[in-house]
Parts: structure tokens; sequence; C-alpha cells
């Protein structure tokens, strides 16, 4: 309801009833036909407790793997859940990456005029 109000608002400002409207666009009001490319942000990092754990055993052990086989397999068993998760995420987003939305603007390109 109040999205409709917004827009006889915007409507009226834009009319030119009385006169020159009162917002003038400084751009076109059309879409472009790409989109910046950046870069998707890193995800925290996985599994530090579970590796300082296994460092600090290898520091008390004199680097002996055997001894420190219990906190080789934790830190091996969370870096493969961690990568699970990351392959589980990786298609479920539903956003497309910039140079594949390019791609797609440069198939099916905008109107070139105002809206």
């Amino acid at each position: 309801m109040s999205r409709s109000v917004i827009q006889e608002k915007v409507a009226k400002l834009l009319s030119r009833q009385n006169g020159k409207p009162v917002l003038r666009p400084i751009k076109p009001l059309a879409l472009k036909n790409e989109v910046a490319s950046r870069r998707l942000k890193k995800g925290e990092a996985t599994c530090v407790t579970e590796m300082s754990l296994l460092l600090a055993c290898w520091k008390q052990n004199d680097f002996n793997n055997s001894v420190c086989s219990k906190e080789v397999s934790v830190f091996y068993r969370c870096v493969e859940k961690a990568q699970n998760m990351a392959k589980g995420k990786q298609g479920t987003q539903g956003r497309l990456l910039p140079k594949e939305a390019n791609t797609l603007l440069k198939r099916f390109p905008n109107l070139s005029s105002e809206i």
C-alpha cells in the first residue's frame, strides 16, 4: 500500500502538468548492459582451532606424527567437512557471477531508451 503512495508521489514530481518536472534525472533511466566485475567475498578460515592443537602437539613431541595421530585425524576430518560444506554452497546461492551476467546481457541487451 505504501509503495503505491510512493509511486504516486514520484509520478507527481516527474509530471509536466505544473511546468517543468521537479526531478530531472542526470543520467538516462535505463539499465546498463554490463555489471561491475567484483570478486566474491572469501569465507571465514575454518579448522583454525584444530590446526593450532595439531601444531601444539607436534611442538611438544618434536614433530612426531605417531604421537599426534589423534589430532591429525581430527584436523583432516574438519578439513573434509569444510570442503563438503563449500561444495554445497557453491551452486545453491542462485547468483550469477559477473562474467556470466555480462555474457547474458550481451546476448539479451536492455532497451536503449528510457523507461
